[in-house]
C-alpha cells in the first residue's frame, strides 16, 4: 500500500472508531480524535491512545486493558490486525469497549 492509500485508510478507520465509541461510550468516557490520534479517557483516569504510525503503515494502539500492540491493514481481508498475534483491531477494541460500557458493540 503507498503513504497515501495507507493515510486514508488510517484516518476512515480512526474516524470510523471516533464515531462508535462517542456515540456507544461518550456518556461514559471522553472520545476524542485530533491530529490523527484518538483519545479515550475511561471514567476512572485510564486511557486508550491509539494513532496511526505512517512509517511502518500501522494503527499502534495503548490499552489500559491489554496494553501496547500494532495493526498492520490486510489488504485481501480489508481488516487490520496485530502484528504480533493475529487479532483483529475491531475484535480486541469492540470486546474491551463492550465490557466497559456493558453494552455489545461491534465495530467492524
Amino acid at each position: 500500500m503507498d503513504a497515501s492509500a495507507f493515510e486514508a485508510k488510517a484516518q476512515e478507520t480512526l474516524e470510523h472508531l471516533f464515531d462508535v465509541l462517542d456515540d456507544v461510550i461518550g456518556d461514559h468516557a471522553d472520545v476524542d480524535l485530533e491530529g490523527g490520534i484518538l483519545t479515550v479517557e475511561l471514567e476512572d483516569g485510564r486511557q486508550y491512545v491509539i494513532n496511526k504510525h505512517a512509517v511502518n503503515q500501522e494503527i499502534w494502539v495503548s490499552s489500559p486493558f491489554s496494553g501496547a500492540a500494532h495493526y498492520a491493514y490486510d489488504l485481501e481481508a480489508r481488516a487490520w490486525f496485530s502484528t504480533r498475534g493475529g487479532e483483529a483491531l475491531t475484535e480486541v477494541l469492540g470486546a474491551e469497549f463492550s465490557k466497559i460500557s456493558g453494552k455489545s458493540l461491534n465495530l467492524a
